[in-house]
């Protein structure tokens, strides 16, 4: 097939990547044109492990190829795939600028009459109106066909995904049968449905997503108080079929995904007179989940926080990416800063991404070891393997007393962390039994 993805941001470079590596034809194109130039290069601007090498094969093969998109001449082939950003607004509404943008330009270009495939995250009936409106009498067929991706996994989801979800008109059956010949060689079962379903199918599944999140903090935040182990409890509660796998208490969610669709499904309720009052919650639960290492430390050392040196592992809000969009540790190294704590910061990845973000007294180091010199206090805000793994004996020496660990993920052995001379507090582990390392998972 000839796919043109519109959007080189994470989800179209993904989609570019893999479709060219299944063997389609594929232009991915962009209005960013040191982008382009870039992506030319078989580079990517972003970090998701994997991902470079297969655009450099698949540039390097000839199945892969990116354009500015005033630089597009001739037709768009059998499938024009959006993957514009759909950015939160100031009223917490989806900003759709850019996929009405890309809408637009498609419907200009030279006849050839693609499917239009829209990957971008958009409201539950954005699909239906531009049907109804941007695309009448276009002669255009249009399909909603979300994506699931997992950053820090994304080529792994691609190819592997759990199901494969087609939002079509009734009785268009040719799109449908475009949507499979174009994951043609991928295992998964399909769920076909309307539009407007499968835009729902995605913001729900983020949503329920974040209130599993949100509700394992609430309980841990129980478990703190009366006494009980989070550890325990997400064991117990994963060997029950009807609550799902064990999820892990911590800081909160973060990133591109959550926190934007769950406000714009609150957002939709409340345009749409729905009562969300759960997802409103949610949102309220993890924002104050972000600063509890900061409430332990005033706890810690009784509000003394100017001249407190405290260093933060991790930037990402999740391990395995350079993505740092509402990233907790942003808004705890900020409150940190306010309070006259003297700040030390490592990320693997994320470092060139957050400093413009971050403020500038804050010292962005080498390692983790060199993070944690001569700090009071360690706060582990992404659970990176590096910092898991981490030689901790040896950061123990580097700090001065009391040596305080705030492990914001519950990555960490609290035992070991303690018998190595720590003050080890994670997320719901601090009653009288023993927190487990992150890889002890339910059998």
């Amino acid at each position: 097939m000839d796919i043109t993805v519109i959007g080189l941001g994470y989800v179209g470079t993904v989609a570019a990547a893999s479709l060219a590596t299944a063997g389609h034809h594929v232009l991915g194109i962009d209005i960013d044109q040191d982008r382009t130039t870039l992506m030319r290069s078989g580079a990517i601007p972003f970090y998701e492990p994997g991902l470079g090498e297969i655009i450099q094969s698949a540039v390097a093969t000839g199945c892969l190829r990116f354009a500015h998109r005033d630089a597009v001449e001739g037709p768009l082939g059998d499938v024009a795939l959006i993957a514009t950003g759909t950015p939160q607004t100031e009223g917490g509404a989806a900003d759709l600028n850019q996929v009405r943008s890309a809408v637009s330009w498609i419907k200009s270009q030279p006849s050839g009459n693609p499917v239009v495939v829209m990957k971008s995250t958009v409201p539950p009936g954005t699909g239906q109106r531009i049907i109804d409106h941007e695309l009448a009498g276009a002669g255009l067929r249009y399909v909603s066909n979300p994506e699931f991706l997992r950053e820090g996994q994304a080529v792994m989801d691609w190819r592997n995904p759990d199901r494969i979800v087609v939002g079509a008109n009734p009785g268009d059956t040719e799109s449908v049968a475009v949507i499979q010949a174009m994951h043609a060689g991928v295992s998964a079962p399909y769920i076909v449905t309307d539009i407007t379903s499968a835009e729902m199918i995605k913001y729900a599944s983020n949503a329920f997503l974040a209130t599993r999140i949100s509700f394992i903090n609430e309980i841990a935040s129980l478990c703190d108080r009366v006494g009980a182990s989070i550890d325990a409890v997400s064991d117990g509660m994963a060997m029950d079929p009807r609550t799902g796998g064990r999820i892990f208490a911590g800081v909160g969610y973060g990133g591109s995904c959550f926190p934007k669709d769950v406000r714009a499904l609150d957002h939709l309720g409340l345009t749409s007179g729905a009562n969300v009052e759960l997802l409103r919650s949610v949102i309220n639960i993890n924002n104050r989940q972000r600063l509890l290492p900061l409430y332990a430390l005033r706890e810690r050392f009784d509000a003394n926080m100017a001249g407190l040196r405290v260093a933060v592992l991790g930037l990402a809000f999740k391990p395995n990416t350079d993505d740092i969009r509402d990233a907790p540790s942003l808004d705890l190294i900020r409150a940190l800063v306010d309070e006259g704590s003297i700040v030390s910061a490592y990320d693997p990845e994320a470092m060139a991404a957050a400093q413009p973000h971050l403020p500038p007294v804050v010292s962005l180091t080498e390692n983790a070891l060199e993070a944690a010199n001569q700090a009071q206090a360690v706060v582990l805000i992404t659970e990176w393997q590096q910092f898991v793994n981490a030689d901790w004996r040896d950061i123990a020496r580097s700090m001065r007393p009391p040596r305080f660990v705030f492990d914001g993920r519950n990555a960490l052995d609290a035992g070991e962390m303690q018998r190595l001379g720590f003050e080890y507090i994670g997320v719901g582990r601090n009653g009288p039994g023993e927190g487990q390392p992150l890889d002890r998972m339910v059998a």
